[in-house]
């Protein structure tokens, strides 16, 4: 793992889409990010004011105590799943261009899933979460995987299928490598994965993201067809992002086929 990526700020900096790490500030201090504006002002000499204001013209402030005259906080990606509410773990990759596997075959493909911004005050060697947003709110969304009754409700993402694990966007995406796996009998087009999200964790490097990688196997499970999803930690230098949710100990998803 390599070192968290530090950054010293003083006095009146304005930072344009800055690369994810940990921050010290001293001084009133601005970070643009897209559709969302994030300021801390120093109050006195042991209190700051955190500012956030955002495409949906609602400003959040609070105040953060400072006996040092200075605060740390990391800003990184964190998993899709808090806004517009906090509803579910799951996320729901909708394919721009399905994936065709004949029976027997697998394919390793690199796809981009949607991600938030948190930011984290960091104190005697703790992360405490102090907020997060969302850079890409017209697409953040919900959607239904399954039957009205029966379903589960997902974080929606519309994904492109990339070619590499550094072609995100940042600050509105992260790139997930899944190897897909067809055991049934015939031939399937996978338009979708369904997974948990908080068994997946999430790293950074630069202002780029990347999640564990994924394991989707279409199999048959007694008269059932599922597609049985499931976590992969990775070995990588990239620094692995502070978490938001609770983690989750089950690192399988199990949804139908279509």
């Amino acid at each position: 793992m390599c070192e968290i990526p530090c950054f010293d700020m003083s006095s009146d900096q304005e930072q344009n889409f800055l690369n994810y790490g940990i921050y010290t500030i001293t001084d009133d201090v601005e970070f643009n990010f897209p559709g969302t504006e994030i300021k801390f002002k120093k109050l006195s000499e042991n209190a700051f004011l955190y500012q956030k204001n955002d495409l949906t013209e609602k400003i959040v402030e609070k105040n953060i105590p400072s006996p040092s005259g200075t605060i740390q906080v990391e800003i990184c990606p964190i998993r899709p799943l808090n806004y517009p509410a906090r509803r579910t773990d799951y996320v729901y990759l909708d394919f721009t261009t399905p994936v065709f596997l004949p029976s027997g075959s697998s394919v390793v493909i690199n796809a981009l899933c949607q991600i938030e911004i948190g930011i984290f005050v960091i104190h005697d060697s703790t992360k405490d979460s102090l907020d997060w947003f969302d850079c890409n709110l017209d697409d953040s969304r919900f959607a239904l995987y399954g039957a009205p009754d029966s379903g589960v409700l997902c974080k929606y993402s519309k994904s492109p299928i990339v070619s590499s694990d550094i072609d995100s966007d940042p600050y509105e995406n992260a790139s997930i490598q899944i190897t897909i796996k067809n055991e049934l009998s015939d031939g399937r087009s996978v338009r979708r994965v369904v997974f948990r999200a908080t068994a997946f964790s999430l790293y950074y490097k630069d202002n780029k993201a990347k999640f564990d990688n994924a394991t989707a196997v279409l199999k048959k499970k007694l008269a059932l067809e599922l597609i049985d999803v499931s976590a992969e930690k990775i070995q990588t230098d990239w620094q692995e992002s502070t978490t938001y949710e609770i983690s989750s100990t089950v690192k399988h998803s199990e949804m139908g086929v279509d």
